[in-house]
C-alpha cells in the first residue's frame, strides 16, 4: 500500500500542472527539490503531517499540506496571484489515489510575507487533506 502523503503529493501536482492559471503564472516550475537557482516565480511542495484519525471500523488520517511559492516581481501582487491560482486548483477538488480512498482537499490558510532578503515576495499555502485505508 502506498504512502496517502506521497499519494496526495502526486495527485497536488498532476492538479496544479494540469491549471491553465497556474501554469500561465508558473509555466512548469513547480517542484519538489527546487533546482539551486530556480527561475522566478515557482511553486515548491513543501512539509507534510499526518495525524491519524481512525475509528473502531475505519483507518484514515489527515494531511496538512504546506506549499509556497516564490516571486521576485515588485511587490505582492504576482506571488498572491499565484497563490489564489493554486486555491482554485486544488480547494475542494477530487483526487483519485490509487490505493487509499480520497474524501476531501480544503484551503486553510495562505499568509503573504516578503522573505528577509527583501527581495523575494513569498506565499505560504496550507491545505487539509483527509483519506481513509482502503479496505
Amino acid at each position: 500500500m502506498a504512502s496517502p502523503e506521497l499519494e496526495v503529493q502526486g495527485e497536488v501536482v498532476r492538479l496544479l500542472k494540469a491549471d491553465a492559471t497556474v501554469t500561465g503564472l508558473v509555466s512548469t516550475r513547480i517542484y519538489d527539490q527546487p533546482p539551486a537557482s530556480p527561475p522566478f516565480p515557482y511553486i515548491n511542495i513543501g512539509e507534510a503531517q499526518t495525524l491519524r484519525r481512525d475509528a473502531t471500523c475505519l483507518e484514515g488520517g489527515d494531511i496538512y499540506l504546506t506549499m509556497h511559492a516564490w516571486s521576485r516581481a515588485v511587490g505582492f501582487p504576482e506571488v498572491r496571484r499565484i497563490a489564489d491560482a493554486m486555491v482554485e486548483a486544488l480547494h475542494l477538488k477530487p483526487m483519485i489515489l490509487s490505493t487509499n480512498r480520497f474524501t476531501s482537499i480544503m484551503h486553510r490558510q495562505t499568509r503573504v510575507f516578503r522573505d528577509p532578503d527583501g527581495l523575494t515576495s513569498h506565499a505560504v499555502v496550507e491545505f487539509l487533506a483527509r483519506y481513509d485505508k482502503a479496505a
